[in-house]
């Protein structure tokens, strides 16, 4: 059985080719051609950690992702996300491969966001606002710099410091405020580390977007209601249903999955735009059968 560690992986992987990848993974799973329970998550109370289990079935192919988040790590120097995932033959049960799940984690969520952000944003969006400073804000920059052909990009973070490198290494601007950052914005990332309201809607424009990424779980938020108001897009219902405090504690309603809108069978809304991610293990089994098929062809 083949191994792909995180460089080998790096080699193999490219958003050109992963956002296309995941526009098809949404459609197949919003119009139920692959099957794929909700996360399942273990507690790691004495080590402030998070075990999550995320498997799919998609056509030839079944595969699982096992992550582990320990928030922690960050004073340890090690990634927060440490994942592995592994293929199998749906037809066989053989194994396939195995290979190093964090950068795949990484990339695949700014690919997901690429592919919202180009569905719902204005075509002529000219200002991006990312706040947070860590992986997820340069995965971000990345990625959506290959949607829309942004004539200003912000990033934000409560240690300026940490915005400065973001600057310095993707040729982006710093800003100081919260507030002027998000202020004028056509499309605003939310990828820093929250469990209450960062987003005010008060200051969105009327058809501002919005990629809401930072939180995953009942309990934590990163929108106020006022945002949480706009036509709320995610990638799945029941999962959202699940595993979002913010629209669990808003009452807000789901407008689509990102797959209905992309199949056209649902029409793509007007004014202010949520998209609310929380990730999907078909959307990983994908990139991990990418990078795969790459590496044998």
């Amino acid at each position: 059985m083949l191994h792909f560690d995180e460089e080998q992986v790096r080699g193999l992987l490219s958003y050109e080719e992963l956002i296309p990848v995941m526009e098809r993974v949404l459609i197949r799973f919003s119009s139920g051609q692959i099957q794929q329970p909700v996360r399942s998550l273990v507690m790691v109370p004495e080590h402030s950690g998070i075990f999550g289990m995320m498997p799919a079935v998609d056509g030839d192919v079944i595969g699982i992702k096992l992550v582990l988040v320990y928030e922690k790590n960050v004073a340890l120097g090690l990634p927060t996300h440490q994942a592995v995932i592994q293929l199998f033959s749906a037809k066989t049960g053989e194994p396939l491969v195995s290979m190093d799940g964090r950068l795949i984690t990484e990339m695949r969520t700014a690919a997901v966001s690429g592919v919202a952000t180009k569905l719902l944003s204005k075509p002529d969006a000219r200002v991006l606002a990312v706040l947070g400073t860590g992986v997820q804000s340069r995965a971000h920059i990345r990625a959506l710099r290959l949607v829309r052909s942004f004539e200003e990009i912000r990033v934000w973070g409560r240690t300026p410091l940490h915005a400065q490198q973001v600057a310095e290494e993707l040729g982006v601007r710093v800003m100081l405020e919260l507030e002027q950052a998000v202020r004028g914005s056509d499309v605003v990332v939310s990828v820093a580390h929250v469990n209450e309201p960062l987003v005010r809607g008060e200051w969105l424009g009327p058809d501002a977007y919005v990629n809401a990424v930072a939180t995953l779980g009942s309990h934590r938020r990163e929108l106020d209601d006022a945002v949480m108001g706009a036509a709320i897009v995610v990638e799945s219902r029941e999962a959202a249903m699940r595993e979002s405090g913010d629209i669990l504690k808003s009452g807000a309603s789901v407008y689509a999955e990102l797959g209905e809108l992309l199949a056209g069978s649902v029409a793509l809304p007007f004014g202010r735009r949520v998209y609310k991610a929380l990730g999907i293990g078909a959307e990983d089994v994908a990139a991990a059968r990418l990078v795969y098929d790459k590496a044998v062809r």
